[in-house]
């Protein structure tokens, strides 16, 4: 089984772990979140990245890691770049929602496929929605039951 490490701008890595052990609550032991804080220079936050990467990488039946990171030239995308090796870790930016949930849920997957699964899931969950007709429209003299107004 792969984990996951989030680092991203505080506080969006926790708040997508905390989405992710919504959706999946056993999850835990195998998602990490690391929150970029504005006042810790790169050098601090890959010593905690390193840190969090290390207990990952222990966990019990942990083959390799999907880091994701908020933005790609940004500090969170830079310190996983010296965190990733290529071979039991591997690094995608632009983290979102979907993404992430892709990424736990084929976690049992091997790792270059997790990273096509999530990558894949990220795109797809992005999308334009149609406006529908609002709910709540007045009622129309010729309509047949004044009670029901709703389409």
């Amino acid at each position: 089984m792969n984990a996951l490490l989030i680092i991203a701008h505080a506080p969006l890595a926790n708040a997508l772990r905390q989405c992710a052990l919504h959706v999946f609550p056993d999850c835990g032991p195998h998602v990490a979140a690391i929150d970029v804080q504005p006042n810790l220079s790169p050098d601090e936050t890959l010593a905690s990245a390193r840190i969090a990467m290390d207990q990952l990488v222990r966990t019990p039946g942990t083959k390799g890691v999907l880091v994701m990171t908020d933005i790609f030239g940004a500090t969170p995308s830079n310190v996983a770049q010296k965190l990733v090796d290529g071979a039991t870790s591997r690094l995608i930016t632009g983290v979102n929602l979907p993404m992430l949930l892709r990424g736990v849920s084929y976690r049992h997957e091997p790792l270059e496929l997790l990273v096509s699964r999530a990558v894949t899931g990220g795109t797809q969950g992005v999308m334009q929605v149609a406006v529908t007709a609002p709910q709540n429209q007045p009622k129309r003299k010729h309509d047949p039951n004044a009670d029901d107004h709703q389409q």
